[in-house]
């Protein structure tokens, strides 16, 4: 059994871990016009890589919070995965031209960072680094609505390595390209916006 499905089974015992409250509904799925000028809607969820997917090894990865923090933290997968879970329902938008509606993600709010360390108060901006050299900044504003998350299923299904798996960061009322996939190497809050490139 190779990587990727045994971390299947650890992850499907550790989503149980769901917290009682509804599902998060976020204000994107509520517009009038949910699909953007110029957008397609889709039933499928495309893959865009630049480049190979990467082969992760959960036993190697790290949840690494350091930058404008008091004490800097690093979890293993398994002490992220034991973090309290959320569902969140919301559409994607792509700048490729594509959206898919009603999309249920599970996973570990940003929120949840706010109990893991105490950002001090010179930081504004939160910097995201995946997988390949891949980043995403967002300010702490975008970061912390209540519909971000960790995501690590989608539809019920634990993500894919082509659409992100372990973990992939979903903000879904910001364009696809800032969701960077393949998470996380390092979160950084920081004081300026820093520089990013991202991938859907």
């Amino acid at each position: 059994m190779n990587q990727f499905y045994s971390d299947r089974i650890r992850i499907s015992e550790a989503v149980s871990i769901v917290k009682d409250e509804a599902t998060i509904i976020s204000p994107d799925t509520r517009r009038q016009n949910r699909v953007p000028p110029g957008q397609r809607v889709t039933n499928g969820l495309p893959t865009l890589h630049y480049g190979g997917v990467p082969k992760i090894d959960t036993s190697q990865w790290r949840f690494r919070i350091f930058g404008q923090v008091e004490t800097e933290r690093n979890l293993s997968f398994d002490e992220f995965m034991a973090l309290s879970k959320v569902r969140v329902l919301s559409d994607v938008h792509c700048v490729t031209g594509w959206s898919r509606l009603d999309n249920l993600w599970e996973g570990v709010s940003t929120s949840v960072l706010k109990d893991l360390v105490k950002i001090k108060p010179e930081a504004n901006f939160a910097l995201i680094h995946a997988y390949g050299g891949f980043s995403t900044n967002l300010s702490q504003e975008d970061f912390f609505q209540e519909d971000v998350l960790f995501a690590i299923k989608h539809d019920g299904i634990i993500i894919t390595p082509d659409h992100g798996y372990p973990v992939r960061l979903v903000v879904p009322r910001l364009y696809f390209w800032k969701s960077n996939d393949n998470l996380p190497e390092e979160l950084i809050p920081c004081e300026g916006h820093g520089t990013a490139h991202g991938r859907s």
